[in-house]
């Protein structure tokens, strides 16, 4: 598993990792990944990708999701996005439909993905950040 993190949550994070739940934490997660009888949300490579897209300096707003999408192609790893292309989800629906009353932006039809959003210092943290395909809430 090759998983990215922005280099300055390092400083932020690194008590945690080191606490002993964590490490059982990241051995359940190499285990769910590494069984080939199920499908697990994000791609690992992408699991810590609200993290890794917005630096902990530029951290503006935080939006918190539950857990990742878990359908085929959408989790991408900040809650509430999908790829450029997939079907948006209701959630996003609903998202965007509020930034076009308060903000007049016209809802995108097909680009759901918010990597530019996290770019611009809004962390788009899933309080679980994987989950089992079809099964909401899994891990």
């Amino acid at each position: 598993m090759n998983v990215r993190i922005d280099p300055s949550w390092n400083k932020e994070l690194q008590d945690e990792w080191d606490k002993p739940y964590f490490a059982e934490l990241t051995d359940f997660v190499r285990q769910q990944y590494q069984d080939s009888r199920q499908i697990v949300y994000p791609p690992a490579s992408r699991i810590f990708a609200a993290f890794d897209e917005c630096p902990f300096d530029k951290v503006k707003v935080v939006i918190l999701g539950q857990d990742p999408y878990h359908g085929p192609g959408q989790a991408n790893g900040l809650c509430f996005s999908v790829g450029n292309g997939v079907a948006l989800p209701p959630s996003l629906v609903n998202i965007f439909k509020e930034v076009q009353d308060d903000l007049k932006l016209p809802v995108p039809s097909t680009d759901g993905d918010l990597s530019r959003w996290a770019r611009q210092g809004v962390l788009l943290l899933n309080s679980t950040l994987t989950v089992e395909a079809h099964r909401p809430t899994s891990h």
